[in-house]
């Protein structure tokens, strides 16, 4: 078993577990998951038809409340978004271990393309909701 150092670290696993099934459910098989090599790490790495997809995993804690207005525009604004962590530098790591993995499993002309899953939490309700941000541009 895995040990945590932080409350957001646990988090961020509920979150990857909760991401892993919810891209099951939807049709993805997963290749493997925490692909890590010193200069970063890629969350998920998934295939659905013909190609893989490389899926980063962004956790976030809401209050119950959330879940009622989720179609509330204004409401689903407020803080920062899980996505606006997916920053230049984590871009430019999460291209490197894509690259990495690429080369190392000798995938030549397949196709792929990275997705965002961000997960939103209430762990005292076990609430959880899945929004997939697909295709992004590395």
């Amino acid at each position: 078993m895995k040990k945590f150092t932080s409350n957001s670290q646990k988090i961020g696993q509920i979150g990857e577990n909760i991401a892993s099934k919810y891209l099951i459910r939807h049709g993805f098989s997963i290749i493997e998951r925490n692909y890590t090599r010193k200069w970063g790490e890629i969350d998920i790495i998934a295939k659905k038809g013909n190609k893989i997809h490389f899926v980063e995993v962004k956790s976030k804690t809401v209050e119950p409340t959330y879940f009622s207005n989720i179609k509330n525009p204004k409401y689903e604004a407020r803080g920062i978004k899980p996505e606006e962590n997916v920053h230049y530098w984590k871009i430019k790591k999460l291209r490197r271990v894509i690259e990495t993995y690429l080369i190392s499993q000798r995938i030549g002309n397949i196709l792929w393309q990275f997705d965002i899953a961000i997960v939103y939490l209430n762990i005292d309700k076990k609430l959880a909701q899945v929004k997939m941000m697909e295709n992004i541009i590395l």
